[in-house]
């Protein structure tokens, strides 16, 4: 009898750590579409040939982002990738210390202060923080997909830190002498 190909672990049952068969992968697995939609959204938005935003910048935006959350396996990741991908080590570092003053390149600057905006005060993200953007060298599509990709790793942190909670409530369910009455 042949056994049914196992699908991959996508990115946030491996970063959130959920094991097939565990409660927590059962339960985000009842709705595969939105697990789909999920890790579809996340490889279109980090596809090498996505153009107007270089993949260095979509991944430092991200690790920004991580950082900002924070979300330390998200940020892990995004490093990871950024590594891997050999980018500008003083860019990598002054992004994961939230130092973005220390890039010279102004259009990393911007987008990473919109990034900065968008997270910790989302009503500063208005038509002057557009502005800096085609200010700073960002054509519209460009602008387009830095605001899709920050609402992405809005969604992404919240999900991994959601499901993070889940499996810790699980373990206590698990595990009730642990608990402290």
């Amino acid at each position: 009898m042949t056994q049914p190909p196992t699908s991959p672990v996508d990115l946030i049952d491996q970063l959130a750590g959920l094991a097939p068969g565990s409660a927590t992968h059962a339960l985000r697995h009842q709705r595969d579409k939105v697990v789909a939609a999920t890790q579809g959204s996340y490889d279109a938005l980090f596809d090498p040939e996505l153009p107007g935003v270089s993949l260095a910048e979509r991944l430092l935006v991200a690790l920004y982002a991580a950082r900002l959350t924070p979300s330390p396996a998200l940020a892990a990741h995004y490093r990871s990738r950024l590594e891997q991908l050999g980018a500008d080590a003083s860019q990598v570092r002054a992004v994961a210390e939230g130092a973005p003053a220390d890039i010279a390149e102004p259009r990393l600057r911007a987008m990473l202060e919109f990034t900065r905006k968008l997270i910790e005060k989302p009503v500063e993200g208005d038509r002057a923080a557009l502005l800096a953007l085609p200010a700073a060298g960002l054509g519209t599509p460009a602008v387009v997909t830095l605001a899709q990709l920050v609402a992405f790793l809005s969604y992404q942190v919240r999900l991994v830190a959601g499901l993070d909670a889940l499996k810790a409530l699980q373990a206590l369910n698990d595990n009730p002498a642990g608990a402290k009455a």
